[in-house]
């Protein structure tokens, strides 16, 4: 039988933002339920302070509460390039247009309807902590890959390129030293013909190929 991994603990930290104690309450034991690691907050400045120090991996956060509303709090993570990045699925008892059009507007990835079902809470919370998590990996391959940009200095008669330090290398050795490519080596049939066409062995491959190919 394939095992749920979420039956087994997760590293994935999600914050709940939310004025009325028993939504708290009542997300926490559902997503407890899939060992998700959890921090709450009743009010916008306290849900920015707490962003701040533990880096959640996905935050839910209502729309209307006292003071500063979802809609602000949404807006200041996104002006922030430490906190831009964490997904924000925003809990409302109203879905009109207008309310799901403003929380898309200042940033929001979903929106969870109120009261909670849990078989949707779960698939959502899940579908985005994926998302997040490949694009973390694609961010990571993508710093890891090594590019050429820029002036190369290169020797107009022998090819060899000029490195940071002043040395002359191969053409080879610089790109493999300087990006993530690999060579492999053959002769392509101009050099193959200048170098061996006046060899009988060679003109009689030559030949040969010529006649298969006929």
């Amino acid at each position: 039988m394939k095992e749920d991994k979420h039956q087994h603990g997760t590293n994935d930290r999600i914050l709940i933002v939310d004025d009325t104690l028993e939504n708290i309450q009542v997300l926490g034991i559902i997503l407890k339920e899939r060992n998700y690691q959890i921090n709450v907050a009743q009010d916008g400045p306290t849900a920015l302070e707490l962003v701040e120090k533990t880096k959640p991996d996905l935050i839910l956060l209502d729309i209307v509460m006292p003071g500063m509303d979802g809609y602000e709090v949404c807006e200041k993570l996104k002006e922030d390039s430490d906190t831009s990045e964490i997904p924000v699925v925003f809990l409302t008892a109203k879905a009109d247009t207008d309310s799901v059009v403003n929380g898309f507007n200042v940033g929001a990835v979903d929106y969870i309807i109120k009261p909670f079902r849990k078989a949707e809470l779960l698939a959502r919370v899940s579908t985005h902590l994926d998302l997040r998590r490949s694009k973390k990996d694609l961010q990571k391959a993508l710093d890891e890959v090594q590019t050429l940009r820029g002036i190369v200095p290169i020797c107009a008669s022998c090819k060899k390129i000029r490195d940071d330090d002043g040395y002359w290398n191969t053409l080879e050795k610089y790109i493999e030293t300087h990006s993530l490519a690999e060579f492999s080596h053959g002769i392509c049939p101009g050099c193959t013909e200048k170098l061996y066409g006046e060899e009988a062995w060679y003109n009689h491959m030559k030949k040969k190929d010529s006649e298969s190919n006929d």
